[in-house]
């Protein structure tokens, strides 16, 4: 029986299984976005909103607690500059996972782990969106 249990392991040893989350979380942090099997990012999502709970504090502990459970510096300040301030309004569900379908090599199904407000921190500032809306026109 599965009683109290919490994590998928993922045919992993304990280390590589916590490496493989720290590893998924700085990524996704770094990147806003990553693309990975649909279990990896259920499980990954859980740690990224816990992260970014611990961010909306703000506080030494909390950036503490962000670096242990990351593997760059620079993610920890992205997380706490740019992520939590964008999400400060929000209680809960930061992450979103939109599945692709399946891979061609061994039909595991595959999906992409994005911030819910993926679009307003990609988002230009407003003197640049009067730029990037026009578009180049093709040579021919």
């Amino acid at each position: 029986m599965r009683h109290q249990r919490v994590m998928k392991k993922f045919g992993r040893s304990t280390e590589h299984r916590k490496m493989l989350m720290k590893s998924l979380v700085t990524n996704l942090i770094l990147a806003e976005s990553i693309k990975t099997t649909l279990p990896k990012a259920k499980e990954a999502r859980k740690v990224a909103d816990k992260a970014v709970t611990l961010a909306k504090r703000g506080d030494l502990a909390a950036r503490r607690l962000v670096a242990s459970r990351t593997l760059d510096p620079q993610a920890v300040r992205k997380l706490f500059d740019k992520i939590a301030p964008s999400m400060k309004d929000r209680k809960g569900g930061y992450t979103r996972i939109v599945k692709l379908g399946t891979r061609r090599g061994d039909a595991a199904e595959m999906c992409i782990l994005q911030w819910t407000t993926a679009a307003e921190l990609s988002a230009p500032a407003e003197g640049e969106k009067a730029e990037a809306a026009k578009p180049e026109k093709e040579v021919k």
